[in-house]
């Protein structure tokens, strides 16, 4: 019998260099971040501003979990989301 491996999902917030915030999911961050800033299967949002910096992550528990939060997220003013960047601190951006 062999274990399947999984891969924690996270929400992620990134900042782009004109200082616009995009948020996303993912099981996989590092991956992620490298393909938006390469343009592979990226987001279309980064076609206006190029990727800079993650800014804020959320480890969910599974990728229905990660849903409901991105999309709650998404739907706070960029004054919250920046007080709630400001309040947490990413652990997974050691590979940055």
């Amino acid at each position: 019998m062999t274990k399947k491996i999984t891969k924690q999902w996270v929400v992620y917030i990134i900042k782009t260099k004109s200082g616009k915030l995009y948020t996303g999911i993912t099981n996989r961050l590092e991956q992620r971040f490298k393909a938006h800033q390469n343009n592979q299967k990226g987001a279309r949002f980064f076609h206006f501003s190029s990727p800079d910096t993650i800014v804020f992550c959320e480890p969910q528990p599974d990728r229905s979990a990660a849903s409901m939060r991105e999309s709650a997220i998404k739907k706070m003013t960029r004054a919250e989301k920046l007080i709630m960047i400001e309040s947490s601190y990413c652990r997974t951006l050691e590979f940055i």
